[in-house]
């Protein structure tokens, strides 16, 4: 009996400090260098149109125009939620955003519907309506996920709701040298 074996077929593409993994499961793997090595340590600055402290939930609500900064990590959105731990002093433990959410560091940016900052993992995860650009190079999809110990930016093209208007596919656009 022969089987069958299923290969992952690999194109690996340097263009404008990216390689990009494709692989037979529709995931792109963009190795993005703008964000490894982001102190997730560093202090946390926020400003907003209005802040809510809600102190029994251990949270902080941040609404319009929140400008949220990170060392040279930038986080923008309509509205945010700040989860703490107070253990004697605050430790910022998650943010959650919506509302044209948009992350920039150098001259990469990240835009989606819906963004959650992990702290503990040090992951950054984008949903819904997803576009990730450094220059003039672009990925399209659903979800994206940005490992800031690694470097490695994951997008799927199936990860947010409603499969938005590109099938349920990765998209994008690279620049050739010339």
């Amino acid at each position: 009996m022969t089987m069958k074996r299923h290969a992952f077929t690999s194109l690996r593409y340097a263009a404008a400090g990216f390689v990009l993994t494709l692989t037979a499961m529709g995931g792109v793997q963009l190795y993005a260098q703008a964000l490894k090595g982001h102190n997730t340590k560093a202090p946390v600055n926020f400003a907003a149109d209005r802040i809510e402290l809600q102190d029994r939930q251990d949270r902080v609500v941040l609404s319009g125009n929140v400008d949220i900064t990170q060392g040279e990590l930038r986080l923008k959105a309509a509205r945010t939620t700040v989860d703490y731990t107070n253990a004697g002093s605050l430790t910022v433990q998650r943010i959650t955003a919506t509302g044209g959410v948009n992350v920039t560091r150098g001259t990469e940016s990240a835009q989606g519907n819906v963004g959650i900052y992990d702290f503990n993992n040090r992951v950054i995860t984008l949903v819904g309506n997803v576009a990730l650009r450094r220059g003039g190079d672009t990925l399209n999809g659903q979800r994206l996920t940005m490992d800031l110990d690694t470097g490695v930016s994951s997008v799927d093209g199936r990860g947010g709701a409603g499969g938005g208007t590109n099938g349920g596919r990765v998209t994008g656009t690279f620049s050739v040298p010339g």
